[in-house]
């Protein structure tokens, strides 16, 4: 899915619990106090005794946490006549340097405990301040999926992550308990918030998602998607054709979950209906159909924060990778989007269905009346305005046609232009080589934006030169699809925090080194983060939010235990490219499978689907192909198993249970 639903982001906006959350939290946090370190003490001795105190300067680490190297800086007054050397004293072992007057250095050390040292000589200067325990940096991640799993709603869940980090960060860095709080909340806003948006590819991911966002609701009013919705219905004869139309249409639909899901599901209706298809398999296909591809196709509104993620992640782990490159390279790994839409098909093609699915089928396939949600359907259709065709516009297919073309075209080409500026064609390496050596050297925050900012001028020129729709219009079109991506807008910059915030504590460090004193074998991995990507996806009904409080946390923690347990640079690697895609896919997973998912709930309201009804179908079909992709595709991939084989065996294994489980349709008379 892409953005929590309307009504689920007021929820996040109403005291209740989330209140309770925090007030939960806030008892957390006052019961640390107790276990606050002993001080750290640093003393740094001047060998010239005529030197004072006040002509050394001396700047405490910002944030310090145990057993994690760490600076602080020491500088010599520029008064001062001559150089002076100094002894730093910091527990472990002594340091000799000279400085000049006004020289500032770097003296790197490892907080520890033991760094309390006992002064057996007059000091110079003393530099004191408390380590973070090392403990503690898990809190932020931990904090935000222990309120996204109890109150299921994600936008509480990562601001009080962020607030509780920033929280202990104040609290060990010198201001009492009660100060803290204040300091917390301002920490939030001028470091991690303003650090955020300092970034320059996360303003192009913004403006990206802008310009998306634009285009989509765009090409909706100028009837540009219906036409092509309605080219492709007319091939629907059949409740087997109709089903295949409806799931090539979710992946003509590819740019854009949120207008598959309403757009797909609202059109086919009709047409499933007259063709006796249940609205419990309608919402089934638009529901997984619109995730899957969006999430794993190059160019839709899921892109930018998959790279931005991604970018963050090698970021902190100094992966010298374009965050393109490594997104190209883990789709190999996306199994669960790719086995859905493959079992999908096999349905179709085998015209069976078994377990809830199969009986609302055989109801629909005997004329039965399915349940509907009534008055709740006619609010969603007031709510549908801003998706429909302005009235009066004739729909025309290449009206929608072109700008998505122009968006696929234009990001190829600027992905070629960037990496060609960074590196250069080199015959006699090859095609393949070249391709991935230049799309690997490619600028994709440029490419992205040249793309989504050309494809919104083509789409104004054709729906206003073609007297499709007035300027004014167009523009308010344009608008309120920038309003649509709002809440991502939100999600992304809380998900940018909590990453500085976790690179800052060193989150990382201590899951790796938990990790290998669990002896956890780094092959598995992937397998656990796909469960609990699906967990906190389930619980939270958004896989935004998941992959924002995931990816901070499992992609430097991967690599670490990669480095530590001794693998070398390409099997590393590989895992390194399948935790990124299980992160991407459980979070899918979890989204088919959870009641308060917007795309879940939204396929129920497009498709006229009883809710209820829509996930009771849905689930037994989403964990088949999650529990294919998770024992025959991601453990074993992780272990070296060639992914083709793996492919392979996983869409024979569905095909059998197929048809050993399913049942089979009798023909429409």
């Amino acid at each position: 899915m892409r953005v929590p639903h309307r009504s689920m982001t007021m929820r996040a906006l109403i005291p209740g619990k989330g209140s309770h959350g925090l007030f939960l939290l806030l008892l957390l946090l006052f019961s640390i106090r107790p276990a606050l370190s002993k001080e750290i003490r640093i003393a740094i001795h001047a060998t010239d005794p005529t030197i004072e105190a006040t002509a050394i300067h001396l700047q405490k680490p910002d944030v310090a946490v145990e057993g994690i190297p760490t600076s602080f800086y020491l500088q010599l007054d520029k008064d001062v006549a001559h150089p002076i050397s100094f002894v730093i004293h910091a527990g472990m072992h002594d340091e000799t340097m000279v400085l000049a007057p006004g020289e500032r250095r770097a003296i790197s050390f490892t907080p520890q405990k033991h760094n309390v040292i006992t002064l057996d000589h007059p000091d110079t200067a003393l530099l004191t301040f408390k380590a973070i325990p090392q403990w503690m940096s898990i809190l932020p991640p931990l904090i935000a999926i222990a309120i996204a799993l109890l109150f299921k709603e994600v936008f509480t869940a990562l601001f009080l992550g962020i607030f509780s980090g920033a929280f202990v960060v104040s609290l060990y860095g010198g201001s009492s308990l009660w100060s803290s709080i204040p300091h917390a909340i301002q920490r939030i806003i001028d470091t991690y918030i303003l650090q955020s948006l300092y970034d320059k590819g996360h303003l192009s991911i913004i403006l990206f998602s802008m310009l998306i966002g634009g285009m989509v609701n765009l090409i909706t009013r100028n009837g540009g998607m219906q036409g092509v919705i309605r080219f492709l219905s007319r091939y629907a004869r059949s409740p087997r054709s109709g089903q295949f139309i409806t799931w090539l249409l979710g992946i003509a639909i590819f740019f854009d979950d949120y207008a598959n899901t309403l757009v797909v599901g609202n059109t086919m209706r009709p047409v499933t209906d007259q063709l006796r298809i249940s609205r419990e398999k309608l919402a089934y296909l638009v529901d997984s159909t619109a995730a899957p591809i969006a999430s794993i196709a190059f160019i839709t509104t899921w892109i930018g924060a998959e790279i931005s993620y991604i970018q963050d992640g090698i970021t902190t782990i100094g992966l010298e990778e374009t965050p393109y490159n490594i997104f190209f390279h883990s789709l190999q790994y996306a199994f669960y989007p790719i086995l859905t839409l493959i079992f999908i098909l096999l349905l179709i093609q085998s015209n069976r269905d078994f377990g809830p699915m199969y009986k609302a089928e055989k109801r629909a396939r005997q004329g039965m009346a399915t349940p509907s949600h009534g008055e709740e359907e006619k609010g969603f259709s007031n709510n549908l305005n801003d998706l429909t065709p302005e009235q009066g516009v004739k729909a025309h297919a290449y009206n929608a046609v072109i700008p998505v073309v122009t968006v696929i075209v234009g990001t190829i080409t600027g992905l070629f232009i960037t990496g060609l500026e960074n590196n250069p064609w080199e015959p006699q390496l090859g095609i393949a080589h070249n391709l991935s050596n230049v799309i690997g050297a490619s600028d994709s925050y440029k490419a992205l934006l040249w793309a989504s900012l050309g494809s919104v001028l083509v789409t104004v020129l054709l729906t206003v030169g073609g007297r499709i729709l007035p300027m004014r219009k167009a523009v308010d079109s344009l608008i309120n699809g920038f309003r649509t991506m709002l809440t991502a807008i939100i999600i992304l910059i809380m998900a940018w925090s909590i990453a500085l915030l976790t690179k800052e504590m060193h989150t990382a460090d201590f899951i790796s080194r938990i990790a290998l004193a669990a002896r956890i074998p780094a092959e598995l991995i992937p397998g656990l983060t796909f469960v609990l990507a699906a967990l906190v996806s389930f619980s939270t009904g958004t896989s935004w939010g998941t992959m924002a409080i995931l990816y901070p946390l499992v992609l430097p923690a991967s690599w670490f235990i990669t480095q530590e347990t001794g693998m070398d640079y390409e099997q590393a690697l590989m895992i390194f490219y399948i935790v990124v895609s299980t992160v991407l896919t459980g979070s899918v997973l979890g989204d088919h499978c959870s009641p308060i998912s917007d795309t879940t709930i939204l396929s129920s309201l497009a498709s006229s689907c009883d809710h209820i009804q829509h996930v009771r179908t849905q689930m037994p079909y989403a964990v088949t192909a999650g529990s294919i992709a998770l024992f025959m595709g991601i453990i074993p991939a992780a272990y070296g198993i060639p992914v083709w084989i793996l492919f392979i065996l996983s869409i024979s294994t569905l095909f059998l249970l197929i048809r050993i489980m399913g049942k089979k349709h009798k023909p429409l008379h």
